[in-house]
């Protein structure tokens, strides 16, 4: 996924720093990066983030992850 349609991780941050996650008895994923939690989904879009979690590869969950924390190039930064 790269270009204006998706993220990309053009710097490789998310291999050399990747995030983690765990979902909680409560259902709820909690998104951690550097063994430090980093927010916390709930609800419904818990339910629904952890199934899709379930189905992705590696680098589509750093992708989705990245996206769920705000951590992502959205394209209109400065170089």
């Amino acid at each position: 996924m790269a270009g204006r349609n998706g993220a990309s991780d053009q710097r490789g941050r998310l291999v050399s720093d990747p995030f983690d996650y765990r979902i909680a008895k409560d259902g709820a994923v909690i998104v951690s990066r550097g063994g430090r939690p980093v927010t916390m989904v709930g609800g419904r879009d818990a339910g629904r983030l952890a199934a899709t979690l379930q189905r992705a590869d590696d680098s589509t969950t750093q992708l989705l992850l990245a996206r769920i924390t705000g951590n992502y190039k959205r394209g209109n930064e400065r170089r």
